[in-house]
């Protein structure tokens, strides 16, 4: 089957998480993508703890062949070339560059590029077909936008953590970078978007990724603004507060979700964790009085919970047509069978290893009817195709390559 972005070449000038996701994904739906390393800093691109290798993972480096476990996952599928931006020369190729290109996506700080020389103004004027991506914490613009993020500082300005945790206590940040992954998903829809548009308009254009204002537009689904003054506590902990009983609760051997989220479901826990008398209840069975006293509700269903385990507990209240999860830790989920049917844990590649055994990674999450989405190699090595990419696209010859090197340019 085809890939939906064959032919479509991205120069990727991303570091750390959120950038390197969006050009990830990217080179998962089929485009060329050519991640773009500073010389000077292109000896530690792929060496930051966690390593893998041929000992496993180890958070030092135990051999010559160890890679930093995020690296080989954010740069699968890409090629990798080195350019000193810096340098007139340099900035001369990536322009060049972006003449056969298609796409830049770029996550440096708010005018970084543009000191450099080759900001959107630049690149779209040697290339009004290209699509300039620039994702940065706070966006292009706003009184903000020259502020540096990361994660947890994302987390905590987009409001994530004031909703994160139990009622009254401290704020916490989610337990992974949600901030910069969810961005990335962000940004790759921004550039396909932007692509659709192109082949409307003939014309390329800026797409402006904010870190803040993709995690803020989707916790401001619900009306947070309202809780306190509806005298609901901000933390909710494990519920959701549209219904009740939705919750974590400690089985025998581990802890569970369960739920109901409309009556029907709620009549069939009922059944399940023998409280038919509750049934007609003309409180218990309002959603309106259980969400009042959500204390109460949480009791009756922990008592039946404690004495199964997760296994039956969540296979009893499936059956009864109810919300019911096992949650599961790292070692699960290497053993999920649905994830592997999926092809979503895949074992990590490793440029001059071949496969990590044990050391997992996660495919490409979008799947299509008629087309092929994954991740073809695995991550490339600083250099790897500096040559290549320079004589295939911009026929320079061996010696002019020699001598760019020489000069420290690539």
């Amino acid at each position: 089957m085809h890939r939906i972005l064959d032919g479509v070449r991205v120069l990727d000038l991303t570091q750390f998480f959120s950038g390197p996701q969006a050009t990830l994904y990217l080179a998962g739906l089929g485009a060329e993508v050519i991640r773009i390393d500073s010389p000077a800093t292109a000896a530690t691109v792929a060496h930051a703890p966690p390593y893998a290798g041929p000992h496993g993972v180890a958070l030092e480096r135990q051999s010559p062949d160890d890679l930093g476990v995020n690296f080989l996952k954010r740069s699968r599928g890409k090629k990798a070339i080195c350019l000193d931006l810096k340098q007139a020369e340099g900035r001369e190729l990536f322009l060049r560059l972006v003449e056969k290109a298609d796409v830049v996506v770029e996550n440096f700080s708010v005018g970084v590029m543009a000191r450099l020389g080759v900001d959107y103004a630049a690149v779209a004027k040697r290339n009004p077909r290209i699509v300039y991506c620039a994702l940065t914490g706070y966006g292009s613009t706003g009184p903000d936008a020259g502020l540096k993020a990361y994660d947890v500082t994302v987390q905590a300005a987009a409001g994530l953590m004031s909703v994160t945790g139990l009622p009254g206590q401290p704020p916490m940040k989610a337990g992974t970078a949600l901030s910069d992954a969810i961005s990335g998903a962000f940004a790759m829809s921004g550039v396909v978007a932007a692509l659709y548009d192109r082949e409307k308009t003939g014309v390329g254009q800026f797409v402006d990724v904010s870190m803040i204002d993709c995690l803020f537009s989707l916790l401001f689904d619900d009306p947070i603004d309202w809780y306190e003054r509806l005298g609901i506590p901000v933390r909710q902990g494990n519920r959701i507060l549209r219904f009740s009983p939705v919750n974590t609760y400690q089985a025998a051997d581990g802890w569970v979700v369960l739920g109901a989220a409309t009556t029907a479901q709620w009549r069939g826990m009922l059944q399940v964790i023998g409280r038919a008398d509750l049934l007609d209840d003309p409180d218990w069975s309002r959603v309106e009085w259980r969400l009042a006293n959500n204390a109460a509700v949480d009791r009756v269903v922990q008592e039946w919970a404690t004495a199964l385990t997760v296994a039956e507990a969540v296979e009893r209240v499936r059956a009864a047509g109810a919300i019911a999860a096992a949650i599961h830790g790292p070692d699960e989920l290497a053993n999920w069978p649905h994830l592997r049917a999926r092809g979503m844990y895949e074992t990590l590649g490793h440029p001059t290893l071949g496969n990590l055994d044990g050391v997992g990674a996660p495919g490409f999450p979008l799947k299509f009817s008629n087309a092929e989405t994954g991740y073809r190699s695995p991550a490339a090595l600083p250099r790897t195709h500096t040559h290549e990419v320079l004589t295939d696209l911009l026929d320079l010859d061996t010696s002019e390559i020699a001598r760019l090197e020489a000069a420290g340019v690539i």
